[in-house]
């Protein structure tokens, strides 16, 4: 059996996470296994279902806070336990390091995947990219992304393969039945309020103060509206007080993060993404899966309109150009959207194929 150490931050609820564990269920567990290596300390939101699928949980000590013990933990884990196969996914070339540490524990097949078009943080991270971009570049001996925009701006001009951000179409799409359960299950019995979605961790990439000033003001013409927000991160507190202030907090939902998120999409009308930068958001795919119109940052890679159903604005200061946009397709258009993401090979067993043959052989 051929074992795959994935290096990531956690392995919690996010767009990266979220990708290997599509993989992972499909992967024939006779065959290749994946194991996980992280800085997060505290329980994971995957580590349960990876305990179950065979998989191992390792823990690292985080780079923030000693980079040296990091390194050499990492290097520990791939000598001792044999690893051939390790993968690492981040948005910051600083990351290669850890393949570095894994190479010299003997690893062979180092895979880099880029995971955005930018960094987020102080003007010195982006620095920081650049200087070690060519590292990253070197060590790795495959480089995958999940849009064209993400490998340029991570191996520049070097060939590297893009893995679209894939899915089991069917459990994504639009459900009339689904639709009735969850509006009902969170309160809602009125079949005409509509209901704008956003899918993602509380941080500053996602730009919730943007969506939540865009909702203020769609509100105040059509009160019969809601917004719900699904993720956690570190930027929630924030944005609940910002929510308070504006005095909408009983028209929006902050939801946590849900198991069950494929099917709740069917309860949505519309959603919005006015993220500052992104590889391929999977919540942008999954939502057109469920047949939503999607408004989305113009900073975001053109590449997640799959569906030519998304819309996308300027991060400007007029709001009214995103409220203009808001519009809602009917069942029948819902139910036909999934053919397009089929079609466009993001259909699950179509992308753990091309990972199998880039990663394990």
């Amino acid at each position: 059996m051929k074992r795959l150490l994935c290096i990531v931050g956690s392995m919690n609820a996010g767009g990266a996470e979220t990708f290997l564990m599509k993989i992972y269920r499909q992967l024939d567990k006779n065959e290749y296994q994946m194991d996980f290596c992280v800085a997060e300390q505290s329980k994971n939101f995957y580590e349960d279902e990876i305990k179950l699928l065979g998989g191992k949980m390792y823990r690292i000590t985080p780079k923030s806070k000693n980079p040296i013990k990091n390194f050499n933990d990492i290097r520990q884990i791939v000598k001792k336990n044999n690893y051939l196969y390790v993968i690492r996914i981040s948005q910051n070339s600083l990351s290669s390091l850890e393949l570095l540490a894994a190479k010299i524990g003997g690893a062979k097949k180092l895979i880099f995947r880029s995971s955005n078009t930018d960094v987020y943080g102080k003007k010195i991270e982006k620095i920081i990219h650049y200087l070690f971009r060519p590292l990253a570049n070197s060590i790795s001996n495959v480089k995958i992304a999940p849009s064209k925009d993400a490998g340029k701006f991570m191996f520049g001009r070097n060939k590297f393969t893009v893995i679209n951000n894939g899915l089991n179409i069917s459990d994504y799409a639009f459900s009339l039945s689904d639709r009735k359960k969850y509006r009902k299950q969170f309160g809602i019995d009125d079949d005409n309020r509509i209901i704008i979605g956003h899918v993602g961790r509380f941080n500053v990439q996602k730009n919730h103060k943007f969506l939540v000033e865009i909702f203020f003001e769609y509100h105040k013409h059509n009160e019969n509206s809601e917004l719900w927000l699904f993720g956690m991160g570190e930027k929630e507190k924030e944005i609940k007080k910002m929510v308070k202030e504006f005095n909408i907090q009983d028209s929006v939902k902050f939801m946590g993060v849900k198991k069950e998120i494929n099917k709740i999409y069917s309860a949505m009308d519309c959603f919005i993404f006015p993220s500052l930068f992104e590889g391929m958001p999977n919540t942008v795919i999954e939502a057109q899966t469920s047949g939503l119109p999607c408004l989305v940052s113009k900073n975001i890679t053109s590449d997640c309109n799959i569906t030519g159903d998304v819309c996308f604005l300027p991060l400007s200061d007029n709001i009214n150009l995103w409220i203009d946009n808001i519009h809602f397709n009917n069942e029948k258009r819902r139910e036909k959207q999934f053919n397009y993401i089929k079609k466009a090979n993001y259909d699950i067993e179509d992308v753990v194929k091309i990972f199998v043959e880039k990663v394990y052989r």
